[in-house]
């Protein structure tokens, strides 16, 4: 279905009555009238009081032109504000400008502001920390190039220093190396090799070679200087024994395409001071990793690509939340493909879905699972149906958290393929054994879905398209999905939701607001709608406002705690105490590629006592980790409050 765009006010129909008849009349004598009166009568139906009632309604938020980015990451913040991350936002142009760019969105002021943005945190991962503060780490270094645009050989060096006797040795950036074949190649950037280590066993001394890699182009373009097999390289211009002792090592130097480099900065986001602050740097260079913060604050970061490019081989670190700083973890070795989907566990386990974002090996890391970082077992979880297309799925821990349920929506093939999916799977993970078991299927076969858990237990999904990024799938040229729907945990069922009217695929997110809408933003289309240009990326934003909106007066909370301890009671105020139904806790959205390691929502116990309600916080860090949530307060309708902000310690 094409998208329509929102009417103005001045073009809504007062009365489907009128419409009908002037249809009626130009039916047969003007087409074109006939196709603007269905338009308007089609805007009229979306727009009446009994269809939101059932279906929910879209409206475009008005962005003003300085501040319309390419949102690559966004997250809901403490302060209620939106953090619209692009970077350099997948534009070359903008990250060889150094031009990187953030910017909030105050859904109740309805302004925008800009926000310095240090490095390129384009496809970095990251996620809440108990204070609120958002980790982003990673990001990118470098561009792709492919392979009809590689126009001189190039490849990883790794530099090797025998000597341990003369310290570090620091070379420049464009460093030659020659080969036997007197072919040269110069360093990209500088680098420094560390000396070789000296054990000493009695009489026996053991030397082990410094070494640091580094890219290498060579000094001629052409296909002369392709080496496809291992060899060994001088340093042009060292002498004597550094001649011997200091040398290049390479496996290959071809012109073959060349990925995305990842990058290592980490920062902490506070929603208070509106700024980037930086951290320690991750100990691997990371592009489209996961974070995902574990029951005691700290941060797991898993998979991505280094900064040559390369699928990360299961090296994992840690962030220690209290110093600031990163660590290699080899007690969690273990591999994924980039941007896998990971949700944590009321043990404090984490449960893999099978949902991922793309490079990586095609056959390996891909099994769902259930981690245990004690002891790092894996624990493989069977019935997944199509398990090859798990690539750009998105999976989600189903409301409340307590039932340990997580479902995997749509998908579609390795790499650029055109297949999709329209499958669900769910998995409880409260059995000793889980087993994925069909879920139902999607109204169309999807990828890039957006999922998000409302208030009222159920989980709105919209966005998606069914080819790659949006292009070519069974026929049409193009393949966004308008629909969108409503899970329902409690029949197991889809329920339809009003049409969206902009098309999201690839880099596309949607987050819960405080006031129970949903905002949606993003997109970056690999065609134009003809199937034959190239896309541009989608700056539109589009806000949902579910049923429960239009269905009369929503429960108010007059006050409530600003903090929380898990295990106990806390009161809210409210002067709906009688219809009060369930209360829920709701953890604010960081979502990139479908990914969203802290989306989550848990439910409060609940009594009522003097005219207001006391609530209950679970015990288990696993359920509630520690952080700021949305408390919600829901009636015997659905109809939820407006959220209050409150701190779980």
């Amino acid at each position: 279905m094409k998208p329509r765009p929102r009417p103005s006010l001045a073009r809504r129909m007062a009365s489907g009555t009128v419409a009908v008849v002037v249809l009626a009349v130009v039916a047969f004598a003007n087409r074109p009238v006939l196709a603007a009166g269905s338009e308007a009568l089609h805007n009229y139906s979306i727009n009446r009081q009994s269809y939101k009632e059932k279906f929910g309604h879209w409206a475009g938020l008005p962005v003003p032109s300085g501040f319309k980015v390419n949102a690559i990451h966004a997250a809901l913040l403490s302060t209620g504000k939106v953090l619209i991350v692009a970077g350099s936002g997948n534009n070359r142009d903008q990250f060889e400008a150094g031009t990187f760019r953030t910017v909030l969105y105050d859904p109740r002021t309805e302004k925008f502001s800009e926000v310095p943005t240090p490095t390129d945190v384009f496809c970095a991962g990251h996620s809440f920390l108990p204070n609120g503060n958002l980790l982003i780490a990673g990001g990118t270094k470098s561009y792709e190039v492919l392979e009809k645009d590689v126009k001189r050989a190039g490849g990883v060096m790794k530099v090797k220093n025998e000597s341990p006797d003369h310290g570090p040795r620091v070379f420049a950036k464009g460093t030659r190396f020659r080969s036997a074949a007197g072919h040269e190649y110069t360093s990209r950037t500088a680098f420094t090799v560390p000396p070789a280590r000296k054990v000493v066993h009695g009489p026996h001394v053991a030397v082990t070679a410094g070494e640091v890699e580094v890219w290498v182009d060579a000094a001629r373009p052409g296909d002369q200087a392709v080496v496809r097999e291992g060899a060994q390289y001088r340093i042009t211009g060292l002498t004597g024994p550094d001649a011997n002792n200091v040398y290049g090592v390479a496996d290959k130097i071809t012109r073959e395409k060349q990925e995305y480099g990842g990058d290592k900065t980490s920062y902490e986001f506070d929603p208070r001071t509106e700024r980037y602050h930086k951290t320690g740097d991750l100990t691997e260079h990371r592009w489209y990793p996961t974070l995902v913060t574990m029951t005691d604050g700290d941060v797991l970061a898993v998979s991505g690509l280094d900064e040559f490019g390369r699928i990360i081989p299961g090296r994992n670190e840690v962030y220690d939340a209290k110093k600031r700083t990163w660590s290699a973890a080899p007690q969690f070795q273990r591999y994924f493909p980039t941007y896998p989907s990971l949700h944590g566990m009321a043990d404090g386990r984490l449960f893999y879905s099978g949902a991922n974002s793309g490079y990586g090996s095609d056959q390996e890391g891909r099994t769902p699972g259930v981690w245990n970082l004690n002891g790092n077992r894996f624990q493989p979880v069977p019935g997944l149906r199509q398990p090859e297309l798990n690539e750009t799925a998105s999976s989600v821990m189903l409301p409340p958290v307590q039932n340990q349920q997580v479902m995997i929506f749509g998908g579609g093939g390795v790499g650029d393929s055109p297949v999709s999916t329209a499958r669900t799977d769910i998995v409880d993970l409260r059995d000793r054994k889980p087993v994925y078991r069909p879920g139902p299927d999607l109204p169309k076969p999807a990828r890039y879905l957006s999922t998000v858990v409302l208030p009222d237990d159920t989980v709105f999904t919209s966005g998606g398209s069914s080819g790659y990024r949006g292009g070519p799938y069974r026929g049409a040229k193009q393949s966004d999905l308008f629909n969108a729907q409503f899970y329902v945990p409690s029949s197991n069922s889809f329920r339809t939701a009003a049409e969206s009217t902009v098309g999201r695929n690839y880099h596309s997110e949607a987050i819960l607001l405080p006031d129970g809408r949903v905002i949606t933003m993003g997109s970056d289309p690999l065609y134009d709608r003809t199937g034959r240009a190239p896309g541009t990326f989608e700056q539109r934003i589009e806000v949902y406002s579910p049923p429960y909106l239009f269905r009369g007066q929503r429960p108010a909370i007059a006050s409530a705690p600003g903090e929380i301890a898990r295990g106990g009671l806390f009161p809210v105020n409210t002067p709906d105490a009688a219809r009060v139904a369930s209360a829920r806790l709701v953890r604010p959205s960081s979502v990139t590629h479908g990914t969203d390691t802290d989306q989550r929502s848990v439910a409060l116990g609940l009594t009522r006592k003097d005219g207001r309600v006391e609530l209950r916080v679970p015990k288990q860090a696993g359920v509630a980790p520690s952080g700021w949530y949305m408390l919600f307060l829901v009636d015997d309708r659905g109809l939820p409050s407006v959220a209050r902000w409150v701190r779980v310690r």
